[in-house]
């Protein structure tokens, strides 16, 4: 150590202990440093100016600099928020893409641009809090083991309920429907600390994914034909079912406003959900199960439509049809993915799939709270 004090500041680049903590490059005849994060905060982008001006601010100041690069992917704004983000965010880095790959193939190339052990996949809409990161990555830091994280997640605007997307941590039941500790289908707890364990679930939020680089790129990144919506199952299926665990570590909290980009009277959100969904299933469910659980889905995809209609609600029904029906045609498309999934799935039973169907136990048993699933306690 006493020698490396005495050396000029150029040579103590090559006797630097690890070699992935420094970069140097020349310019103009000179040595820049150039320190490797252990952290990239993505943020990716689509005309939300308005969401990058009230919510970046907290998040480069809960944010600790010595340990995370803060990036903006913009997916072609025509907002002006790329300009906006050069004037007022030159900390920040950007990435520009040339047009919109939506969610999924948009942080698949973001992530592919940077080299560091964690990245999180943050929505513009989520307002951090203090330490926010701090709990999540010390945990991953403890347990090689776990591949993906989420924080608590509740609503901004009533910030003592749990968000719809993420909530307390996400679940899946054998049918394939999503629902969350903290939201089961449309009803959402209160939050007084219920969940406030770590714990491993089935999948984490898309909201705020924190995420070991190399297994979201061993593990195949999101599924680029999804576009947006349900993504972030899809590759929680995969890690569960290759031995990776996935957890939630409420001690670190966000608010999320949802819906910021899509909103949830939009019917192509309706149409991406029901054609995703199902792809997943094909994708990830062994062949024993799959022919029944696609017979079941069938019947209630069409019963939602049908209710869909009763509700006067057009649009929404005749996106759920087109998207089963899109379903179909693109599961042609995804029948290597399938196969490798097969191949490579080290367990076909997962312990964080709910064994019953959340539809029985809400409408038929009346269970509407998570604490009241028979499989909350294992």
């Amino acid at each position: 150590m006493r020698l490396l004090r005495c050396m000029p500041r150029c040579w103590k680049l090559i006797f630097v202990t690890s070699p992935n903590a420094i970069c140097g490059r020349i310019i103009g005849g000179n040595i820049q440093e150039k320190i490797m994060k252990k952290v990239a905060v993505i943020i990716l982008n689509w005309n939300g100016k308005s969401f990058l001006k009230k919510y970046l601010p907290k998040l480069i100041e809960y944010t600790p600099y010595d340990d995370a690069d803060l990036y903006v992917a913009d997916n072609a704004s025509t907002d002006d928020s790329v300009d906006f983000l050069k004037q007022n965010f030159p900390t920040v880095k950007l990435i520009e893409f040339k047009k919109n790959y939506g969610f999924a193939e948009g942080y698949n190339l973001a992530i592919a641009k940077v080299d560091t052990e964690y990245v999180v996949l943050l929505n513009s809409d989520v307002q951090v809090t203090p330490d926010w990161l701090q709990a999540p990555i010390d945990y991953m830091d403890k347990n090689p083991r776990v591949a993906a994280c989420q924080p608590k997640i509740l609503q901004i605007n009533n910030r003592n309920f749990f968000e719809f997307a993420g909530a307390g941590g996400g679940y899946i039941d054998i049918l394939g429907y999503p629902f969350c500790r903290g939201r089961i289908l449309s009803d959402i707890e209160y939050d007084d600390g219920q969940y406030n364990d770590v714990r491993q679930v089935f999948w984490a939020s898309g909201a705020c994914l924190i995420m070991r680089r190399d297994d979201f790129q061993d593990y195949g990144g999101l599924e680029a034909s999804f576009f947006a919506h349900q993504e972030e199952i899809d590759l929680c299926w995969r890690l569960n079912a290759r031995g990776r665990l996935v957890m939630v570590v409420p001690q670190s909290v966000v608010y999320h406003v949802g819906g910021g980009t899509l909103s949830a009277e939009n019917p192509h959100k309706t149409y991406l959900n029901f054609r995703n969904n199902l792809c997943m299933l094909y994708k990830n469910v062994p062949m024993l199960s799959l022919w029944w659980v696609w017979i079941i889905r069938f019947f209630l995809d069409y019963l939602a439509a049908i209710i869909m209609l009763l509700q006067g609600k057009k649009k929404d029904a005749a996106a759920a049809i087109k998207g089963r029906l899109a379903a179909y045609s693109m599961c042609c498309s995804l029948k290597e993915k399938r196969k490798e999934n097969m191949h490579k799935y080290i367990t076909k039973r997962i312990p964080v799939i709910f064994k019953g169907s959340i539809l029985f136990s809400y409408y038929v048993l009346g269970k509407n709270k998570f604490s009241q699933l028979l499989f909350s306690k294992s």
